[in-house]
């Protein structure tokens, strides 16, 4: 309808996930790091009852001494059984393929937040999103903590929704991944994503990557120094053709301590490097991409939850919940329509 009537053109889509809380408690969910920590935390507290047993045997007698070996050997004995229990589900736990069960809610998994140290137990909501109108054209509801493989997955939905031959898709840097880059070029989809930096080199006074421009006519890398770095070799790198560019005047180069500890600088290029190139020169053009993404995606999430409360779904498995997750789309989108074309407009576009 929103096609029909010209509201929805979707050139440029943003995408976003969001993690969502389920009806599973923490305390409700395993994994193998938590059972440890809470088995050590339990062994502390049966040694811990062990040394105050010995110390009323010794100092304390009569009527008190009874009562209170006879409150310590309850809590020993409930601890004892919760420890029988995590032993337990740690052998079930070795048969689960993900490494986790959740007993309330069985596809429910345990996730990290950007708060620090912080997460929940829950799903992981995708969501794509139109830049000019801000209404939810694709969504998918998954119980994986990461976006990283899910950026072609999800702009494939939205482009078959939008009925376009192509579109434009901004993300951001938990979608970046060089396949998927590729994989969207393929499907005529133009993706924007930032490049993660994980390798913490220039924090210690290091150069990076970045700091060597590579010449297209040439194909050769520029150092820092100044120095040209040429195509030496071709090697596949998680099943990437990574091609392989050094040169041998690092021997005695005044800048090698800032670059490399090894005989050379060696610098990799992916043979499809120029796709996530003209991303990076996107994503610093003066439209301001990433600005876009952010007005645009993380909205409709900041008010779905808050019309849902500090539980966001109320029913349990992926297909209870993603038909929960649909629902509450609808109802945004009805919404969004209803501020753009009005309620007027909204009766008229409805098919009689």
């Amino acid at each position: 309808m929103c096609r029909r009537i010209g509201v929805l053109k979707g050139e440029v889509v943003a995408v976003d996930g969001s993690k969502f809380k389920a009806v599973n408690n923490r305390d409700r969910n395993f994994t193998k790091g938590k059972i440890a920590s809470r088995l050590a935390h339990l062994e502390a507290e049966v040694g811990r009852y062990i040394e105050e047993a010995d110390r009323i045997d010794r100092q304390e007698t009569g009527a008190a001494r009874t009562e209170r070996a006879a409150h310590l050997t309850g809590r020993y004995n409930r601890i004892c059984k919760e420890i029988e229990r995590l032993l337990e589900m740690e052998e079930k736990l070795a048969d689960a393929p993900d490494g986790q069960i959740s007993l309330t809610d069985p596809d429910a998994r345990a996730m990290a937040t950007r708060a620090q140290h912080s997460g929940h137990v829950g799903y992981n909501v995708q969501s794509v999103v139109d830049a000019e109108t801000h209404l939810i054209v694709a969504h998918e509801v998954t119980n994986q903590g990461h976006d990283r493989d899910l950026l072609t997955k999800m702009a494939k939905q939205a482009k078959a929704a939008l009925q376009r031959e192509d579109m434009h898709i901004l993300a951001d840097k938990g979608y970046f991944s060089a396949l998927e880059i590729l994989a969207c070029h393929n499907a005529s989809i133009t993706a924007t994503v930032p490049r993660s930096d994980t390798s913490g080199a220039r924090s210690k006074g290091h150069y990076v990557k970045a700091d060597f421009a590579y010449d297209h006519s040439a194909d050769i890398y520029r150092c820092p120094a100044g120095q040209a770095l040429t195509h030496r070799t071709t090697t596949e790198q998680q099943g990437l053709q990574m091609r392989r560019y050094w040169t041998n005047a690092c021997k005695t180069c005044a800048l090698k301590k800032h670059c490399t500890t090894g005989y050379e600088r060696r610098v990799s290029r992916w043979e499809h490097e120029h796709l996530v190139e003209a991303s990076n020169a996107r994503r610093r053009s003066p439209a301001a991409p990433m600005s876009v993404r952010r007005s645009t995606v993380e909205h409709p999430f900041g008010t779905i939850k808050s019309w849902t409360g500090p539980c966001h779904f109320l029913t349990r498995r992926l297909g209870g919940v993603g038909t929960e997750m649909a629902l509450n789309v609808l109802a945004y989108n009805i919404k969004r329509l209803v501020a753009l074309v009005g309620i007027k407009g909204l009766m008229a576009a409805i098919p009689g």
